[in-house]
């Protein structure tokens, strides 16, 4: 079995998309250009004790395609603990509503958006009571 353990967010403005995901979710970041060759930078989205995986950023190479309605990518789903506080965060910080909020009922709230650069990600607040 093959666990995913490192994701790639691709930009066609780096510096604008680090900042939608430090004010929509608090990442950091850390330069790693010099060992990958290029401009690319290392995301840490929290603490090495908790549960989940980091990823890296870097220049888009081609351009993204027309938008099309619906999911056409691999999409990574963050876990929030507030997903209302987290939507009002994403759009504060221009990102775009794909699929809203809804119930996985019996499990959680999940919807889906864009960010800055037109990447789609989900987000995922656990909860026994949504209907």
């Amino acid at each position: 079995m093959s666990r995913v353990v490192h994701f790639e967010i691709y930009a066609d403005d780096v510096e604008r998309c680090k900042t939608f995901y430090s004010d929509a979710f608090g990442w950091t970041y850390e330069d790693y250009s010099e060992f990958a060759g290029s401009p690319y930078y290392g995301i840490i989205t929290g603490p090495d004790e908790e549960h989940g995986i980091n990823g890296g950023m870097m220049k888009r190479e081609k351009p993204l395609e027309e938008f099309i309605e619906g999911y056409n990518s691999y999409v990574c789903t963050l876990l929030v603990e507030d997903y209302d506080a987290s939507h009002e965060k994403i759009l504060a910080a221009g990102g775009k509503v794909v699929f809203g909020k809804h119930a996985l009922p019996g499990m959680a709230w999940q919807g889906y958006y864009q960010d800055t650069e037109g990447n789609e990600f989900g987000i995922h607040q656990p909860d026994e009571e949504a209907m």
